[in-house]
Protein backbone atom coordinates (compact mmCIF):
# COMPACT_ATOMS: atom_id res chain seq x y z
CA UNK A 1 0.00 0.00 0.00
CA UNK A 2 1.02 3.64 -0.40
CA UNK A 3 2.69 5.55 2.39
CA UNK A 4 1.18 8.83 1.21
CA UNK A 5 -1.99 10.20 2.81
CA UNK A 6 -4.87 11.68 0.85
CA UNK A 7 -4.92 14.85 2.93
CA UNK A 8 -1.31 15.67 1.99
CA UNK A 9 -2.47 16.61 -1.51
CA UNK A 10 -5.18 19.04 -0.48
CA UNK A 11 -8.95 18.82 -0.36
CA UNK A 12 -9.45 19.99 -3.96
CA UNK A 13 -6.75 17.78 -5.52
CA UNK A 14 -8.23 15.55 -8.26
CA UNK A 15 -7.38 11.86 -8.40
CA UNK A 16 -8.42 10.01 -11.54
CA UNK A 17 -7.73 7.10 -13.85
CA UNK A 18 -7.12 7.44 -17.58
CA UNK A 19 -7.71 5.55 -20.85
CA UNK A 20 -8.10 6.34 -24.55
CA UNK A 21 -10.77 5.37 -27.05
CA UNK A 22 -8.78 3.36 -29.60
CA UNK A 23 -6.92 1.46 -26.90
CA UNK A 24 -10.00 0.13 -25.11
CA UNK A 25 -13.28 0.62 -27.00
CA UNK A 26 -13.11 -1.77 -29.93
CA UNK A 27 -15.27 -1.17 -32.98
CA UNK A 28 -18.52 -1.81 -31.09
CA UNK A 29 -21.56 -1.05 -33.23
CA UNK A 30 -19.38 0.54 -35.87
CA UNK A 31 -17.07 3.47 -36.43
CA UNK A 32 -15.10 4.85 -39.33
CA UNK A 33 -11.59 3.68 -40.06
CA UNK A 34 -8.70 5.50 -38.36
CA UNK A 35 -5.03 5.72 -39.19
CA UNK A 36 -4.37 3.21 -36.40
CA UNK A 37 -6.66 0.66 -38.04
CA UNK A 38 -4.70 0.84 -41.27
CA UNK A 39 -1.31 1.05 -39.52
CA UNK A 40 -2.07 -2.04 -37.42
CA UNK A 41 -3.30 -3.92 -40.50
CA UNK A 42 0.12 -3.54 -42.13
CA UNK A 43 2.42 -6.45 -41.15
CA UNK A 44 5.39 -5.46 -39.04
CA UNK A 45 3.94 -2.26 -37.59
CA UNK A 46 2.60 -3.84 -34.38
CA UNK A 47 4.92 -6.22 -32.55
CA UNK A 48 2.40 -8.99 -31.95
CA UNK A 49 0.44 -8.39 -35.17
CA UNK A 50 -2.67 -7.35 -33.21
CA UNK A 51 -5.18 -4.56 -33.74
CA UNK A 52 -7.80 -2.51 -31.90
CA UNK A 53 -10.92 -4.07 -33.40
CA UNK A 54 -11.97 -5.56 -30.04
CA UNK A 55 -9.39 -4.23 -27.57
CA UNK A 56 -11.05 -4.26 -24.11
CA UNK A 57 -14.56 -4.24 -25.60
CA UNK A 58 -15.19 -1.12 -23.53
CA UNK A 59 -17.92 -0.11 -25.98
CA UNK A 60 -20.06 -2.89 -24.50
CA UNK A 61 -18.50 -3.17 -21.05
CA UNK A 62 -18.35 0.50 -20.08
CA UNK A 63 -20.71 0.19 -17.08
CA UNK A 64 -18.39 -2.36 -15.47
CA UNK A 65 -15.38 -0.18 -16.21
CA UNK A 66 -16.97 2.93 -14.73
CA UNK A 67 -17.85 0.89 -11.65
CA UNK A 68 -14.14 0.14 -11.33
CA UNK A 69 -13.34 3.86 -11.47
CA UNK A 70 -15.95 4.63 -8.80
CA UNK A 71 -15.07 1.69 -6.55
CA UNK A 72 -11.41 2.60 -6.73
CA UNK A 73 -12.22 5.92 -5.10
CA UNK A 74 -11.27 7.98 -8.13
CA UNK A 75 -13.16 11.24 -8.50
CA UNK A 76 -12.43 11.70 -12.20
CA UNK A 77 -12.06 9.65 -15.36
CA UNK A 78 -9.96 10.83 -18.28
CA UNK A 79 -11.20 9.33 -21.55
CA UNK A 80 -11.02 10.26 -25.21
CA UNK A 81 -13.67 10.61 -27.88
CA UNK A 82 -13.00 8.67 -31.07
CA UNK A 83 -13.18 11.19 -33.91
CA UNK A 84 -14.12 8.48 -36.49
CA UNK A 85 -16.87 7.10 -34.26
CA UNK A 86 -18.79 10.37 -34.38
CA UNK A 87 -17.58 11.56 -37.83
CA UNK A 88 -16.70 8.47 -39.89
CA UNK A 89 -15.30 10.60 -42.73
CA UNK A 90 -13.71 13.08 -40.34
CA UNK A 91 -16.11 15.79 -41.49
CA UNK A 92 -19.61 16.07 -42.85
CA UNK A 93 -22.72 14.57 -41.22
CA UNK A 94 -22.18 13.11 -37.74
CA UNK A 95 -23.06 9.53 -36.88
CA UNK A 96 -25.89 9.56 -34.35
CA UNK A 97 -25.05 6.13 -32.92
CA UNK A 98 -21.54 7.32 -32.12
CA UNK A 99 -22.77 10.45 -30.39
CA UNK A 100 -25.31 8.38 -28.46
CA UNK A 101 -22.55 6.13 -27.13
CA UNK A 102 -20.72 9.08 -25.58
CA UNK A 103 -24.02 10.38 -24.18
CA UNK A 104 -24.39 7.07 -22.34
CA UNK A 105 -20.76 7.05 -21.22
CA UNK A 106 -20.75 10.62 -19.90
CA UNK A 107 -24.12 10.23 -18.19
CA UNK A 108 -22.82 6.99 -16.67
CA UNK A 109 -19.90 8.89 -15.13
CA UNK A 110 -22.15 11.57 -13.71
CA UNK A 111 -24.52 8.98 -12.24
CA UNK A 112 -21.55 7.46 -10.39
CA UNK A 113 -20.20 10.77 -9.13
CA UNK A 114 -17.24 10.70 -11.53
CA UNK A 115 -16.06 13.92 -13.18
CA UNK A 116 -15.68 13.47 -16.98
CA UNK A 117 -12.30 14.68 -18.33
CA UNK A 118 -12.53 14.43 -22.12
CA UNK A 119 -9.77 14.48 -24.72
CA UNK A 120 -10.84 15.22 -28.29
CA UNK A 121 -7.84 13.71 -30.09
CA UNK A 122 -5.88 10.71 -28.84
CA UNK A 123 -4.19 9.72 -32.12
CA UNK A 124 -7.12 8.12 -34.03
CA UNK A 125 -7.30 10.45 -37.04
CA UNK A 126 -10.04 9.33 -39.47
CA UNK A 127 -8.48 7.52 -42.43
CA UNK A 128 -10.52 9.65 -44.83
CA UNK A 129 -8.65 12.72 -43.59
CA UNK A 130 -5.30 10.95 -43.92
CA UNK A 131 -6.23 10.37 -47.56
CA UNK A 132 -6.34 14.16 -47.88
CA UNK A 133 -2.91 14.59 -46.30
CA UNK A 134 -3.81 14.28 -42.63
CA UNK A 135 -1.73 16.45 -40.32
CA UNK A 136 0.39 17.61 -43.27
CA UNK A 137 -2.64 19.40 -44.75
CA UNK A 138 -3.38 22.81 -43.27
CA UNK A 139 -7.12 22.15 -43.71
CA UNK A 140 -6.90 19.64 -40.85
CA UNK A 141 -6.98 22.56 -38.41
CA UNK A 142 -10.38 23.57 -39.80
CA UNK A 143 -11.67 19.99 -39.79
CA UNK A 144 -10.62 19.67 -36.18
CA UNK A 145 -12.32 22.95 -35.31
CA UNK A 146 -15.59 21.69 -36.80
CA UNK A 147 -15.23 18.44 -34.84
CA UNK A 148 -14.54 20.39 -31.63
CA UNK A 149 -17.65 22.49 -32.24
CA UNK A 150 -19.76 19.34 -32.62
CA UNK A 151 -18.41 17.84 -29.40
CA UNK A 152 -18.72 21.11 -27.51
CA UNK A 153 -22.34 21.65 -28.46
CA UNK A 154 -23.34 18.02 -27.78
CA UNK A 155 -21.44 17.26 -24.56
CA UNK A 156 -19.81 20.46 -23.29
CA UNK A 157 -22.30 21.22 -20.54
CA UNK A 158 -21.59 17.83 -18.90
CA UNK A 159 -17.78 17.81 -19.11
CA UNK A 160 -15.69 18.74 -16.08
CA UNK A 161 -12.68 19.46 -18.29
CA UNK A 162 -11.79 19.14 -21.97
CA UNK A 163 -8.41 18.80 -23.68
CA UNK A 164 -7.90 19.36 -27.39
CA UNK A 165 -4.93 17.08 -28.07
CA UNK A 166 -3.08 14.30 -26.31
CA UNK A 167 0.71 14.24 -26.72
CA UNK A 168 1.21 16.12 -30.00
CA UNK A 169 4.91 15.14 -29.99
CA UNK A 170 3.79 11.55 -30.59
CA UNK A 171 1.32 12.56 -33.29
CA UNK A 172 4.01 14.60 -35.06
CA UNK A 173 7.60 13.49 -34.44
CA UNK A 174 7.11 9.86 -33.40
CA UNK A 175 4.65 9.31 -36.23
CA UNK A 176 5.96 11.50 -39.08
CA UNK A 177 9.73 11.64 -38.45
CA UNK A 178 10.60 8.44 -36.60
CA UNK A 179 7.86 6.39 -38.27
CA UNK A 180 7.07 4.32 -35.18
CA UNK A 181 3.38 5.25 -34.92
CA UNK A 182 0.61 5.85 -37.44
CA UNK A 183 0.83 6.99 -40.19
CA UNK A 184 4.42 5.69 -40.06
CA UNK A 185 6.31 8.33 -42.05
CA UNK A 186 10.01 9.17 -41.82
CA UNK A 187 10.29 12.65 -43.26
CA UNK A 188 11.29 16.00 -41.71
CA UNK A 189 8.98 17.95 -43.99
CA UNK A 190 6.00 15.80 -43.01
CA UNK A 191 6.99 16.06 -39.36
CA UNK A 192 7.43 19.85 -39.34
CA UNK A 193 4.09 20.38 -41.01
CA UNK A 194 2.38 17.98 -38.62
CA UNK A 195 3.93 19.79 -35.65
CA UNK A 196 2.64 23.16 -36.77
CA UNK A 197 -0.77 22.01 -37.94
CA UNK A 198 -1.38 20.14 -34.69
CA UNK A 199 -0.71 23.36 -32.81
CA UNK A 200 -2.97 25.33 -35.15
CA UNK A 201 -5.69 22.71 -34.71
CA UNK A 202 -5.34 23.08 -30.95
CA UNK A 203 -5.76 26.85 -31.17
CA UNK A 204 -8.73 26.60 -33.50
CA UNK A 205 -10.24 23.88 -31.37
CA UNK A 206 -10.02 25.99 -28.20
CA UNK A 207 -11.70 28.89 -30.00
CA UNK A 208 -14.51 26.61 -31.22
CA UNK A 209 -15.04 25.07 -27.79
CA UNK A 210 -15.21 28.48 -26.12
CA UNK A 211 -17.67 29.71 -28.74
CA UNK A 212 -19.82 26.68 -27.92
CA UNK A 213 -19.79 27.67 -24.25
CA UNK A 214 -17.47 24.89 -23.03
CA UNK A 215 -15.47 25.72 -19.92
CA UNK A 216 -12.27 24.44 -18.29
CA UNK A 217 -10.18 23.89 -21.41
CA UNK A 218 -6.61 22.65 -21.76
CA UNK A 219 -4.15 20.53 -23.71
CA UNK A 220 -2.14 17.45 -22.71
CA UNK A 221 1.59 17.46 -23.48
CA UNK A 222 3.98 14.59 -22.84
CA UNK A 223 7.28 15.81 -21.42
CA UNK A 224 10.61 14.10 -20.86
CA UNK A 225 13.29 15.27 -18.45
CA UNK A 226 16.17 15.77 -20.89
CA UNK A 227 19.62 15.41 -19.37
CA UNK A 228 23.13 15.07 -20.86
CA UNK A 229 24.72 11.63 -20.71
CA UNK A 230 28.06 13.19 -19.64
CA UNK A 231 29.15 16.64 -18.40
CA UNK A 232 30.61 17.49 -21.82
CA UNK A 233 29.41 20.66 -23.62
CA UNK A 234 28.52 18.53 -26.65
CA UNK A 235 26.18 16.31 -24.63
CA UNK A 236 24.69 19.36 -22.92
CA UNK A 237 23.90 20.75 -26.38
CA UNK A 238 22.32 17.43 -27.39
CA UNK A 239 20.09 17.40 -24.30
CA UNK A 240 19.06 21.00 -24.87
CA UNK A 241 18.21 20.35 -28.52
CA UNK A 242 16.15 17.29 -27.60
CA UNK A 243 14.28 19.34 -24.99
CA UNK A 244 13.40 21.76 -27.83
CA UNK A 245 12.09 18.89 -29.97
CA UNK A 246 10.23 17.03 -27.24
CA UNK A 247 9.11 19.71 -24.79
CA UNK A 248 9.68 23.34 -25.68
CA UNK A 249 8.17 23.41 -29.17
CA UNK A 250 4.76 22.62 -27.69
CA UNK A 251 5.15 24.44 -24.39
CA UNK A 252 6.38 27.53 -26.21
CA UNK A 253 3.58 27.47 -28.78
CA UNK A 254 0.80 27.02 -26.23
CA UNK A 255 1.99 29.24 -23.38
CA UNK A 256 4.22 31.84 -25.10
CA UNK A 257 3.03 31.95 -28.69
CA UNK A 258 6.55 31.19 -29.92
CA UNK A 259 8.63 28.25 -31.12
CA UNK A 260 12.23 27.68 -29.90
CA UNK A 261 14.64 29.65 -32.09
CA UNK A 262 17.25 26.89 -32.41
CA UNK A 263 14.62 24.37 -33.49
CA UNK A 264 13.02 26.77 -35.98
CA UNK A 265 16.43 27.38 -37.55
CA UNK A 266 16.84 23.65 -38.16
CA UNK A 267 13.29 23.12 -39.43
CA UNK A 268 12.76 26.35 -41.36
CA UNK A 269 13.08 24.66 -44.76
CA UNK A 270 10.33 22.20 -43.80
CA UNK A 271 7.79 24.35 -41.96
CA UNK A 272 4.82 25.63 -44.01
CA UNK A 273 5.15 29.10 -45.50
CA UNK A 274 3.74 31.84 -43.30
CA UNK A 275 3.66 29.74 -40.15
CA UNK A 276 4.55 32.78 -38.04
CA UNK A 277 1.16 34.37 -38.75
CA UNK A 278 -0.59 31.44 -37.03
CA UNK A 279 1.09 31.89 -33.65
CA UNK A 280 -1.55 34.29 -32.23
CA UNK A 281 -4.29 31.79 -33.10
CA UNK A 282 -2.31 29.02 -31.40
CA UNK A 283 -1.64 31.07 -28.27
CA UNK A 284 -5.15 30.79 -26.80
CA UNK A 285 -6.15 31.41 -23.19
CA UNK A 286 -6.37 28.10 -21.32
CA UNK A 287 -7.73 27.07 -17.92
CA UNK A 288 -5.42 24.20 -16.99
CA UNK A 289 -2.25 22.46 -18.12
CA UNK A 290 -1.99 18.70 -18.70
CA UNK A 291 1.35 16.89 -18.44
CA UNK A 292 2.02 13.22 -19.15
CA UNK A 293 5.25 11.94 -17.63
CA UNK A 294 6.91 8.55 -17.83
CA UNK A 295 10.71 8.81 -17.93
CA UNK A 296 13.78 10.87 -18.73
CA UNK A 297 15.97 11.11 -21.82
CA UNK A 298 19.73 10.80 -21.40
CA UNK A 299 21.20 12.41 -24.51
CA UNK A 300 24.58 12.16 -26.19
CA UNK A 301 25.98 14.18 -29.06
CA UNK A 302 26.01 12.12 -32.24
CA UNK A 303 27.83 13.67 -35.23
CA UNK A 304 26.21 11.07 -37.50
CA UNK A 305 22.77 12.41 -36.63
CA UNK A 306 22.79 15.04 -39.38
CA UNK A 307 20.32 17.84 -38.78
CA UNK A 308 19.67 16.59 -35.25
CA UNK A 309 23.03 15.29 -33.93
CA UNK A 310 21.59 13.65 -30.83
CA UNK A 311 21.04 10.10 -29.65
CA UNK A 312 19.47 8.58 -26.56
CA UNK A 313 21.59 6.35 -24.38
CA UNK A 314 20.56 3.71 -21.90
CA UNK A 315 20.48 5.02 -18.33
CA UNK A 316 21.60 3.13 -15.21
CA UNK A 317 18.34 3.21 -13.24
CA UNK A 318 15.72 0.51 -12.76
CA UNK A 319 13.55 0.01 -15.87
CA UNK A 320 9.90 -0.70 -16.58
CA UNK A 321 8.85 -3.57 -18.84
CA UNK A 322 9.20 -1.11 -21.74
CA UNK A 323 12.83 -0.43 -20.71
CA UNK A 324 11.95 3.11 -19.61
CA UNK A 325 13.97 4.39 -16.68
CA UNK A 326 12.05 4.95 -13.48
CA UNK A 327 12.98 8.53 -12.54
CA UNK A 328 10.48 10.25 -10.20
CA UNK A 329 12.74 13.26 -9.69
CA UNK A 330 12.19 14.12 -13.35
CA UNK A 331 8.50 14.65 -12.64
CA UNK A 332 9.28 17.04 -9.79
CA UNK A 333 11.74 18.97 -11.94
CA UNK A 334 9.35 19.30 -14.89
CA UNK A 335 6.39 20.38 -12.77
CA UNK A 336 8.50 23.08 -11.14
CA UNK A 337 9.96 24.17 -14.49
CA UNK A 338 6.57 24.46 -16.21
CA UNK A 339 5.06 26.38 -13.28
CA UNK A 340 8.07 28.68 -13.11
CA UNK A 341 8.81 29.27 -16.79
CA UNK A 342 5.57 28.77 -18.73
CA UNK A 343 2.30 29.07 -16.83
CA UNK A 344 0.75 29.59 -13.43
CA UNK A 345 -2.30 27.57 -14.46
CA UNK A 346 -3.30 24.50 -12.42
CA UNK A 347 -1.33 21.49 -13.68
CA UNK A 348 -2.85 18.04 -13.91
CA UNK A 349 -0.51 15.08 -14.29
CA UNK A 350 -2.84 13.51 -16.84
CA UNK A 351 -0.84 10.29 -17.34
CA UNK A 352 1.74 8.50 -15.23
CA UNK A 353 2.29 4.78 -14.91
CA UNK A 354 4.48 1.85 -15.89
CA UNK A 355 4.41 -1.22 -18.09
CA UNK A 356 4.94 -4.32 -15.97
CA UNK A 357 4.97 -8.07 -16.48
CA UNK A 358 1.52 -9.68 -16.22
CA UNK A 359 0.15 -10.65 -12.82
CA UNK A 360 -2.31 -9.50 -10.18
CA UNK A 361 0.38 -8.78 -7.58
CA UNK A 362 2.40 -5.81 -8.90
CA UNK A 363 4.58 -4.48 -6.07
CA UNK A 364 6.95 -2.65 -8.43
CA UNK A 365 4.02 -0.71 -9.89
CA UNK A 366 2.78 0.13 -6.40
CA UNK A 367 6.24 1.48 -5.59
CA UNK A 368 6.35 3.38 -8.89
CA UNK A 369 3.10 5.17 -8.10
CA UNK A 370 4.13 5.89 -4.51
CA UNK A 371 7.43 7.44 -5.62
CA UNK A 372 5.73 9.61 -8.24
CA UNK A 373 3.04 10.74 -5.81
CA UNK A 374 5.88 11.78 -3.51
CA UNK A 375 7.45 13.59 -6.47
CA UNK A 376 4.23 15.58 -6.87
CA UNK A 377 4.25 16.54 -3.19
CA UNK A 378 7.86 17.69 -3.59
CA UNK A 379 6.87 19.81 -6.59
CA UNK A 380 3.96 21.34 -4.68
CA UNK A 381 6.30 22.15 -1.81
CA UNK A 382 8.60 23.89 -4.31
CA UNK A 383 5.75 26.06 -5.55
CA UNK A 384 4.35 24.12 -8.52
CA UNK A 385 0.61 24.51 -8.92
CA UNK A 386 -0.25 20.81 -9.22
CA UNK A 387 -3.99 20.19 -8.99
CA UNK A 388 -4.54 16.59 -10.13
CA UNK A 389 -3.11 13.16 -10.90
CA UNK A 390 -4.43 10.49 -13.28
CA UNK A 391 -3.05 6.95 -13.19
CA UNK A 392 -2.28 5.39 -16.57
CA UNK A 393 -4.00 3.17 -17.14
CA UNK A 394 -7.24 1.94 -15.67
CA UNK A 395 -7.06 -1.18 -17.87
CA UNK A 396 -4.53 -3.26 -19.71
CA UNK A 397 -5.14 -2.23 -23.32
CA UNK A 398 -3.89 -2.06 -26.89
CA UNK A 399 -0.51 -0.46 -26.28
CA UNK A 400 -0.07 0.93 -29.79
CA UNK A 401 2.95 -0.53 -31.61
CA UNK A 402 3.50 -2.93 -28.68
CA UNK A 403 0.08 -4.51 -29.20
CA UNK A 404 -1.16 -6.39 -26.14
CA UNK A 405 2.29 -7.40 -24.90
CA UNK A 406 2.88 -4.48 -22.52
CA UNK A 407 0.59 -4.10 -19.54
CA UNK A 408 -0.05 -0.68 -17.97
CA UNK A 409 -3.35 -1.44 -16.23
CA UNK A 410 -4.04 -1.18 -12.53
CA UNK A 411 -6.79 -3.61 -13.57
CA UNK A 412 -5.77 -6.76 -15.43
CA UNK A 413 -7.70 -7.67 -18.57
CA UNK A 414 -7.80 -11.26 -19.81
CA UNK A 415 -8.23 -10.52 -23.51
CA UNK A 416 -9.56 -14.03 -24.22
CA UNK A 417 -12.49 -13.64 -21.80
CA UNK A 418 -12.49 -9.86 -21.18
CA UNK A 419 -12.50 -10.57 -17.43
CA UNK A 420 -11.31 -7.60 -15.34
CA UNK A 421 -9.30 -8.27 -12.16
CA UNK A 422 -8.04 -5.41 -9.96
CA UNK A 423 -4.33 -5.53 -9.23
CA UNK A 424 -2.49 -4.62 -6.04
CA UNK A 425 -1.88 -1.16 -7.50
CA UNK A 426 -5.65 -0.65 -7.84
CA UNK A 427 -6.10 -1.73 -4.23
CA UNK A 428 -3.38 0.71 -3.17
CA UNK A 429 -5.24 3.62 -4.80
CA UNK A 430 -8.49 2.35 -3.33
CA UNK A 431 -7.02 2.36 0.16
CA UNK A 432 -5.45 5.82 -0.31
CA UNK A 433 -8.59 7.43 -1.70
CA UNK A 434 -11.14 5.80 0.59
CA UNK A 435 -9.10 6.26 3.76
Amino acid sequence: MFGSRREEFGEDFVFGAATSAFQIEGVGDGRGSSIWDTFAATPGNVVDGSDGLVACDHFNRWPEDLDLVRDGGFGAYRFSIAWPRVLPEGKGPPRDAGLDFYDRLIDGMLERGIAPYATLYHWDLPSALQDLGGWQNRDVARWFSDYADLIGRRFGDRLAATATLNEPWCSAWLSHVLGKHAPGLRDYRAGARAMHHLMLAHGNGIAALRAAGVRNLGIVLNLEKCEPATPSPEDAFAANLWADVFNRFYLGAVYRGAYPAELVQRLEDFLPAGWEADLPAIHQKLDWCGINYYTRALMRHDPAGGLFPTTKVDGPLEKTDLDWEIYPKGLTDLLVEVSRDYTDLPIHVTENGMAEVPGIDDPRRVRFYEEHLRAILAAKAAGANVAGYFAWSLLDNFEWAEGYLKRFGIVEVDFATQKRTPRSSYRAFQELLRR
